[in-house]
């Protein structure tokens, strides 16, 4: 797979596809990618908890990054550091639901700040945001993909590199369309 890509041209956003088959293209250009270990689902019928990357048309929101680890992504996005309090909740129940949180948190919640390498880099996609409906999946993101591209718990995730180039060629109008 080919790890660079052509800038859209300034009329035309930039456009990522991923497929249920783990290939992420822009142009002419892919990149291997992760999906949901359960598969891709239509995202009216994703469910909390399901393993399975929903399917549609995401926003790139913002960026998040470990500062302790790597330096901030070259990118158009907005950008913050993800710091040892911070967390996602993922409790249906709570008002706070598929938004970010302060560690410590009373309820189910995902720690952004990992021991592991996948979430030096986390891309905020549009997914169930715009309000969150309570039980249809939280904490969506692009992130570090394991080495051997093992399924996601409902992410897409990329080599690192791959994902910074991505990242390099993104502004607030890129979207993402995952396809079942």
């Amino acid at each position: 797979m080919q790890s660079d890509a052509a800038a859209p041209s300034p009329s035309q956003p930039l456009e990522l596809f991923a497929s249920p088959d783990g290939v992420l293209s822009v142009g002419e250009h892919t990149f291997r990618c992760a999906l949901g270990i359960n598969g891709v689902i239509d995202a009216d019928q994703k469910t909390e908890g399901d393993a399975k990357t929903p399917a549609g048309r995401w926003q790139l929101r913002y960026v998040m990054y470990r500062a302790d680890r790597r330096p901030s992504p070259r990118t158009k996005l907005p950008v913050t550091t993800i710091s040892f309090s911070d967390g996602w909740c993922d409790d249906p129940g709570h008002p706070d639901y598929n938004c970010p949180v302060r560690l410590p948190f009373d309820a189910s919640h995902e720690k952004l700040f990992r021991k592991d390498d996948l979430y030096n880099i986390i891309v905020v996609l549009g997914h169930n945001d715009d309000p969150p409906v309570p039980g249809k999946g939280s904490a969506i993101f692009m992130h570090i993909a394991k080495p051997d591209y093992v399924g996601t718990e409902g992410c897409v995730a990329l080599a690192e590199k791959d994902l910074e180039t991505l990242l390099g060629l993104a502004t607030f109008e890129t979207f993402i369309t995952i396809t079942a």
